[in-house]
């Protein structure tokens, strides 16, 4: 029971998030539902591949597989707004910066800096490296995810927001 009301928490937090990033950008109205949904979907999938007992995915693999989910719905839910892909497709991804790794990454390195012996800078440095190539990692599976369904459906992502041509008179 507790993992559904986190899932739920999740799915609403992250929906939230990507309206406030997708107000940044100025899309159509109808635009931020559509990043809501498939913001609460993706972060939501990471979350469950995640936090599954017995499934415990790493965050990069996870990030990867929601990435996926992400870009295949941008590109899916396209044509029904009539906006491109990357109006869902970057707004809905914000929410799964990995801006916690990052932050850690940066601590262990002023940490690493500021260390006097060669155990606490071997402490810090393993914190630095570990956090800031997880931070990396999931990024570049962020990127690769989101962006793969563009090109793999290529005639959806592309004819979005054409017009179908109205009959001659």
């Amino acid at each position: 029971m507790e993992l559904i009301a986190d899932f739920l928490q999740d799915a609403s937090f992250s929906a939230i998030a990507a309206i406030g990033f997708s107000a940044i950008s100025n899309p159509p109205r109808q635009a931020y539902l559509y990043c809501a949904i498939i913001a609460a979907a993706g972060h939501s999938c990471r979350f469950l591949l995640m936090d599954i007992p017995g499934l415990g995915m790493h965050i990069v693999p996870a990030t990867l597989l929601a990435s996926l989910l992400i870009g295949v719905l941008a590109v899916l839910l396209s044509p029904r707004g009539r906006v491109p892909a990357e109006t869902f497709l970057f707004p809905s991804l914000l929410p799964m910066i990995p801006g916690i790794y990052a932050y850690k990454a940066f601590g262990g390195l002023v940490m690493c800096l500021y260390s006097r012996g060669e155990d606490a800078f071997n402490h810090y440095f393993y914190l630095f490296s570990y956090n800031g190539l997880t931070c990396f990692f999931i990024l570049l599976a962020m990127a690769v995810g989101a962006t793969a369904p563009i090109f793999f459906m290529k005639k959806i992502s592309f004819q979005a927001t054409r017009r179908e041509p109205s009959p001659e008179r």
